[in-house]
């Protein structure tokens, strides 16, 4: 099991109860009765009408927060980007700088 998994379930574990209950539908059931009748009918549409209306603001919510975290993403990755550049160039300056003293080194025991 990954090391991950044990911390990341007892953090959400508490919450599970709060989750189901807020997820759970609170519409108005049916009675006992043979039928349905026209009242509880309208109630039950109005009510999917509010919670469909609810659904769409908080999906819109969630795009604004998901827009905002790829911005920000972005901008990791960027900056990521350019200091991968800048650390890439300063190898290279290395490795030229340790050839050139490897060259004067052997030059040196060559002359000498």
């Amino acid at each position: 099991m990954p090391e991950w998994l044990i911390p990341a379930l007892k953090a959400v574990l508490p919450h599970v109860g709060t989750i189901v209950s807020a997820a759970a539908p609170v519409f108005t059931r049916k009675s006992v009765q043979a039928g349905p009748d026209q009242n509880t009918l309208q109630q039950q549409i109005t009510e999917l009408q509010a919670a469909a209306s609810g659904n769409d603001a908080h999906i819109k919510a969630l795009a604004a927060q998901m827009q905002r975290t790829v911005e920000t993403l972005e901008q990791g990755a960027a900056l990521a980007e350019s200091r991968h550049h800048r650390i890439l160039l300063l190898c290279i300056a290395a490795v030229i700088l340790s050839a050139t003293a490897l060259g004067v080194a052997l030059f040196g025991l060559a002359a000498a």
